[in-house]
């Protein structure tokens, strides 16, 4: 990825906003699959592609792998934790309500960016923050009759807390390449397919319900890690971390188009007000603010 230049990376680091945006769509495509099947057979998916490329183009699969315990720690950790507490969110709350929940992840990453040594935490990260997590509020209590359930909502803040918490963490980890996702997405299916046996029934994917699993291997639970990796690494992070403001929102519109959530009134309230508290918090109001503001001329 050295050849790669700063804003060639920033491209692809862009295009996991998109891959994002489906990720609830294809959950409720895949049907009623148990969630650790589902995380396994997803991430399973997403090594064999990982394992097809590298092998393609003549390169070792393996040394990318030799990684110290922490670096696999908290790949495992975060891909795995992340996407398990999301199906179970998504099958257990309303599809768009859940998204937006999970999707608190942006803030929080702001939030606690702000909190780590030479870094301040500023009033309009709290601000944000608290928008937010209104907007969440708005979104469950418009579900009274929606049939959303403690698990499901309490699954999504799950989310947004341990992806928002790798994300973080991984900053420490620049020198990992982006090969040793590869390696994340093998152990993650494994410990998925464990649990499955451990704590589940069985339910195969049925006809259309496959393209929906096959969908997320290759995208949201797959090529996603490796494009945000590349981004992250060597792209214009804070680029990125603005655009990433715009998931919600795009998993919204999708889920909609798709028919898998409507366009009410509170919805779209609630959307507004998490997609502000994200603005607000990222700074980028502010700094629109300052350019838009003319040059005061000189007094005579």
């Amino acid at each position: 990825m050295s050849a790669l230049t700063r804003r060639q990376a920033t491209a692809i680091g862009a295009t996991t906003i998109l891959n994002w945006a489906l990720l609830a769509t294809l959950t409720q495509l895949s049907g009623p699959v148990p969630p650790f099947l589902l995380t396994g057979l997803a991430f399973g998916i997403a090594f064999l592609c990982f394992l097809a490329w590298t092998l393609g183009r003549g390169e070792s699969f393996i040394a990318p792998l030799r990684q110290a315990p922490s670096v696999w720690a908290l790949g495992v950790g975060g891909l795995f934790g992340y996407h398990a507490l999301y199906f179970v969110a998504q099958q257990n709350a309303p599809p768009a309500n859940a998204g937006l929940i999970s999707y608190l992840w942006p803030l929080l990453i702001v939030l606690f960016v702000g909190m780590l040594p030479g870094e301040r935490l500023l009033a309009r990260h709290v601000v944000g923050g608290l928008l937010g997590f209104a907007g969440a509020a708005l979104l469950i209590g418009g579900d009274l009759g929606g049939g959303g359930s403690a698990l499901g909502y309490g699954a999504a803040f799950a989310c947004a807390l341990v992806w928002s918490g790798y994300s973080v963490l991984s900053r420490a980890k620049k020198t990992v390449p982006t090969a040793a996702v590869g390696g994340f997405c093998l152990v993650t299916a494994l410990l998925a397919f464990a649990c499955h046996g451990l704590f589940e029934a069985t339910r195969w994917p049925q006809g259309i319900e496959w393209l929906g699993v096959i969908g997320l291997g290759l995208g949201p639970v797959g090529s996603a890690f490796f494009t945000w990796d590349v981004g992250v690494k060597h792209g214009d992070l804070h680029l990125l971390g603005l655009l990433a403001y715009a998931t919600p929102l795009l998993s919204t519109v999708v889920l909609i188009v798709a028919g898998y959530a409507e366009a009410t009134p509170l919805l779209a309230l609630a959307a507004g007000v998490i997609t502000l508290g994200m603005l607000i918090g990222s700074g980028a109001l502010v700094r629109r603010r300052k350019r838009e503001t003319p040059a005061r001329p000189d007094l005579a």
